[in-house]
């Protein structure tokens, strides 16, 4: 298991390996989902009452150190 953020898991068995908050069944993908159809941290702190203001700031972070790499589109022939 690898922990990123002090809060960003990736565990091949929880989730099929998709980084997820600490651990939980709840996974980065979700929370950046719901920020970008406009719910505000509030509504989704009170949707998931484990997770923590910081364990949603910690997931745009992650998202945006993704985004900070340089990336390669190969076509497939």
């Amino acid at each position: 298991m690898e922990y990123l953020a002090d809060r960003i898991t990736i565990d091949p068995l929880i989730c099929n390996g998709k980084p997820t908050i600490r651990g939980k069944r709840i996974t980065v993908q979700t929370i950046i989902e719901f920020l970008s159809a406009g719910e505000d941290i509030e509504n989704i702190l009170h949707q998931y009452p484990s997770l923590e203001r910081a364990d949603i700031e910690a997931c745009l972070r992650f998202a945006a150190d993704l985004m900070s790499r340089n990336y390669v589109i190969k076509s497939v022939a």
